[in-house]
């Protein structure tokens, strides 16, 4: 009787450790899914910063309101979310709500996250909870101006521009098209920059995806449309650009899209890269012609031809003399790189019909030329906003343009200057307020009628 209970207790131990074991494993997979999620998410672009634990926030995001700093969203009880519940959880991606019920700024995209379903949102919980290490470092405090430090405001924001439905598949539509329009629309929330917006910062949906600007520079329309968009790429173009920053049409992410790249895209499957580009290409794109490449251009010998030539010690002076201001910049400061004539040399880029010159204007060249193109562990591009002025500046850029673009877009110092010190102000503080006020007058002269009337009354 002894040896059968011994017998039964071990069956039900070894049952026992089983059974751990594999709550264990799917605990691990959930956990794992999670961090797939955060990485379609972009999660580490704004809530890692140099220097702090990862995603403990702080990061400054610059918006035309002011400066918002994102939040902690380690586990941390004393900084973080770690007193979340899954549905507290869902309701700040969702509805950009917090648990104490005060309400998010539209910089956290929870406009797009509210897409996601709830298996992807119950694993990224997962993840944040049980698979970040907990960071007990306080972010920044957001301030913005009045009246938009009053955060419950954001409520009517959200009745007016908030949808909150999660992705709904179209039955009509492949397997891959859906995930690529659950990705785009949801997880990468790439209508958070190509999406251009109304004056109260909501997405125009009626121009989903044709191009914005982000105060400085400028996230290109990517929609399937031939002439303004990306509907001259082929599929392997896009997937190629996604996963690297490069594509053989001569395209070089920067800015922002150069670190979703490298935070995001990059280290996402291949699969989702091929949806996403089977989402915003049309069918039978994938036999597109490489565009702008110097190779396939039928301008490439005309702008080749065109380019200038190197110098020599005996036309120096005369050479120099006849040159245009951007011109000299550009030997000067770019062709030890990209070569006098514009191809490129030692394996960077050629100019010579870049992508970045067919735009519809010319702030993602100015950006490039300030802040450089740096992306992780790659060679990349100095800038020169210590080096060059604002009149320099405008000068190669219009030469660039002109020269190696074809295009007859230009911009002024004015502008260089707005994009130097981060974009132009938003209007919108000075409606708010002018709004404000005018709302105060209407009151107050309501409020002096009723005691009028009443006065006349009692008279």
């Amino acid at each position: 009787m002894a040896k059968l209970f011994t017998g039964l207790v071990l069956v039900a131990s070894s049952w026992l450790v089983a059974q751990g074991a594999q709550a264990q494993e799917a605990d691990a997979a959930l956990i794992q899914r999670g961090e797939a999620v955060a990485i379609e998410g972009d999660c580490a672009a704004c809530h890692s910063e140099p220097g702090r634990p990862a995603f403990s926030g702080g990061h400054p995001i610059k918006s035309p309101l002011g400066t918002i700093y994102s939040t902690n969203i380690t586990p941390s009880l004393e900084a973080g979310i770690g007193h979340y519940s899954l549905e507290e959880f869902s309701a700040a991606l969702r509805q950009g709500v917090r648990a104490d019920g005060g309400h998010l700024y539209p910089a956290m995209p929870y406009t797009a996250y509210a897409k996601l379903t709830d298996d992807d949102i119950e694993a990224l919980y997962a993840y944040f909870m049980h698979g970040v290490a907990p960071a007990d470092v306080a972010a920044e405090e957001t301030a913005l101006p009045f009246p938009f430090n009053l955060r419950f405001s954001m409520a009517g924001w959200n009745l007016l521009f908030l949808d909150d439905a999660p992705f709904e598949p179209d039955p009509a539509r492949s397997e891959q098209y859906n995930r690529g329009a659950y990705l785009v629309q949801g997880a990468t929330h790439c209508g958070t920059c190509h999406t251009p917006r109304n004056f109260l910062m909501a997405e125009r949906d009626s121009a989903a995806l044709e191009g914005a600007s982000l105060g400085t520079w400028y996230a290109p329309n990517i929609t399937a449309d031939v002439q303004n968009g990306i509907g001259d790429w082929s599929h392997a173009q896009l997937v190629d650009y996604l996963r690297t920053g490069h594509a053989d049409n001569g395209a070089t992410a920067g800015g922002p899209m150069l670190e979703a790249i490298d935070l995001s895209f990059s280290r996402m499957p291949l699969t989702d890269l091929e949806a996403i580009a089977t989402y915003l290409l049309p069918e039978g794109s994938e036999s597109a012609a490489p565009i702008n490449a110097e190779a396939s251009s039928p301008d490439a010998e005309t702008s080749n031809a065109s380019a200038p030539q190197p110098l020599s010690d005996d036309d120096t002076p005369a050479a120099l003399a006849a040159i245009s201001p951007g011109e000299r910049v550009y030997r000067n400061q770019c062709a030890a790189c990209h070569a006098p004539d514009g191809g490129g040399l030692n394996g960077l880029p050629s100019l010579v019909g870049h992508p970045v010159l067919d735009k519809p204007n010319a702030d993602n060249v100015v950006m490039a030329v300030l802040e450089g193109v740096w992306p992780e562990h790659r060679q990349g591009m100095l800038g020169f906003a210590e080096e060059l002025d604002d009149f320099q500046v405008a000068d190669v850029t219009n030469y660039l343009m002109d020269e190696f673009g074809g295009s007859d877009v230009r911009i002024d110092t004015a502008r260089v200057a707005e994009l130097r010190a981060g974009g132009a102000p938003s209007t919108l503080l000075l409606l708010a307020r002018v709004g404000m006020v005018a709302g105060a007058v209407v009151v107050v002269a309501l409020l002096v009628l009723m005691f009028w009337r009443r006065r006349k009354r009692l008279r």
